[in-house]
């Protein structure tokens, strides 16, 4: 079962590396007999669908989640290792197109416009005011 993340770019499943392990959790006495728990590992520095620019990216990006350049993904939110597995492919596939997402745009810096500065001081002139005249009067 291969991990499509775009048109362009497929994850083999040989690339794809799973482990399972006894869940907690909801389940009940099933849950100490049935392996639901699912770690799905793709070593993303020896990928051969990636492009040096890709992997590079993917690289930096996720460098706090790399270990020797493979990133696991964990899903035992599910009762069956069926859905479980179907979780860990969604958050892998997920995680690399975040990681391989373009940057943002920078903002450009702007002013406010003249007629915005005017209202605001306005604003703060009339909220002076109504303080202003809250005040005890003074005694002369």
């Amino acid at each position: 079962m291969d991990l499509d993340l775009s048109p362009t770019l497929v994850i083999p499943e040989r690339e794809l590396g799973w482990r399972f392990s006894r869940s907690s959790g909801p389940g009940g006495q099933h849950v100490n007999t049935s392996d639901s728990r699912v770690e799905l590992s793709w070593n993303v520095a020896e990928s051969s669908v990636l492009s040096d620019d890709q992997r590079t990216l993917l690289l930096t990006r996720l460098g706090q989640r790399l270990v020797a350049g493979t990133v696991t993904v964990v899903a035992s939110e599910q009762r069956s290792q069926l859905r479980n597995r179907e979780t860990a492919l969604r958050k892998l596939a997920e995680l690399v197109t975040t990681g391989l997402a373009p940057d943002p745009r920078q903002r450009r810096a702007t002013r406010p416009t003249r007629g915005s500065v005017r209202r605001h001081v306005a604003a703060k002139q009339s909220r002076s005011a109504t303080k202003r005249n809250r005040r005890r009067p003074a005694a002369e």
